[in-house]
């Protein structure tokens, strides 16, 4: 893979900003700092925060066993879906591949940078098409997004469909990891460096809890990476969100607890939906939420609504006609839910 034929332009030959951080970047030596124009007194927060985030990714390198140059930190993963997009697709001459029903951004990020969104479903268990992926394929087709476990559906993709993409598609391939936590299945991370067309995102949003703290990551080639670092902003991960970060990542017993938990719920709520009568599907899942196909979506929507749980309809989306999407809640939520739920008639 040629990666500057993929890359934009004007990209190739950008000089990326340098920050005062990036000139200077050991901020834990006892120094005199008056070279960013920053307030001088010390509030906590009165400095700027590092820009390569340094502490955090060499705490994810050791623990997703990548190189810290393979890592790229995001304000969320939509951040990180952004500058993918505009490092390597040209507005109004590119295009991407989506597989649909999936995540929405994919589509609202290709219309934002101007790129054309071809559309390729997944068959009727919401897996890969590969011969139809590859026949759709144009000659500016630069992006193909996977999720895996995929939203809304909620099942892995199959690995060896997969593999075929990595090995016969010329352009970048992102695989969306943001349930991961929630699945055996193996991260695609420790394929890096045997694809190098491969991109893999994940968020601390799901399985750490910290959906506020708005981090997304993203895992490449060093080759890639340094693209993206080239034009990503300076300081777009602040210091309280590298503090719970760090705080989150090293409290490990904690995050395996509460997925375990979330496990064990998933499987109780899937048991119980068996016995609700207006429940007509339950898709398989290995994430940390349940798609169930009922007898009609909005009267049954709205039924939760009144009674005050909010869950998601999905009818809108390709194949999940009269579907809803439930979230795993705490042991009390989901009960709650079920109590409801054998409430309705």
């Amino acid at each position: 893979m040629n990666l500057n034929k993929l890359l934009r332009k004007n990209i190739l030959g950008m000089k990326p900003y340098s920050s005062a951080r990036d000139e200077y970047t050991d901020l834990q030596k006892d120094m005199v700092f008056l070279d960013a124009n920053e307030n001088p007194y010390d509030t906590a927060l009165n400095r700027y925060p590092d820009p390569q985030q340094t502490i955090l990714k060499s705490l994810i390198s050791k623990q997703k066993e990548v190189f810290p140059d393979q890592i790229l930190l995001g304000n969320g993963s939509d951040e990180v879906l952004d500058l993918i997009f505009r490092a390597f697709c040209e507005p109004n001459q590119d295009s991407i591949l989506t597989l649909p029903p999936t995540y929405g951004m994919y589509e609202v990020l290709a219309n934002l940078n101007a790129v054309k969104n071809i559309q390729v479903p997944l068959s009727s268990d919401f897996q890969l098409e590969v011969d139809a992926i590859l026949a759709a394929i144009q000659p500016h087709t630069k992006l193909l997004f996977i999720c895996s476990p995929n939203n809304p559906s909620g099942n892995t993709v199959d690995r060896k469909a997969i593999e075929r993409l990595l090995n016969e598609f010329k352009g970048l391939i992102i695989i969306d990891e943001a349930y991961i936590d929630f699945t055996e299945e193996l991260s695609w991370t420790q394929a890096l460096n045997t694809y190098p067309n491969l991109i893999v995102t994940q968020t601390l949003s799901k399985a750490y809890g910290l959906a506020g703290i708005r981090l997304g990551i993203c895992y490449a080639s060093k080759a890639i990476i340094t693209i993206l670092n080239k034009i990503k902003p300076p300081y777009n991960i602040n210091t309280l969100t590298q503090d719970a970060a760090l705080k989150a990542l090293e409290n490990k017993v904690l995050k395996h607890t509460q997925v375990g938990t979330i496990l064990k719920e998933r499987s109780r709520l899937i048991d119980a939906f068996k016995l609700i009568s207006f429940i007509e599907k339950i898709y398989p899942t290995e994430a940390n939420f349940i798609l169930i196909k009922v007898d009609d979506a909005n009267k049954r929507y709205n039924e939760l609504i009144k009674n005050g749980v909010v869950v998601r309809n999905r009818s809108s989306q390709l194949q999940c006609e009269n579907c809803l999407r439930i979230t795993v809640g705490t042991p009390t939520e989901n009960a709650q839910l079920l109590t409801l739920l054998n409430t309705l008639k």
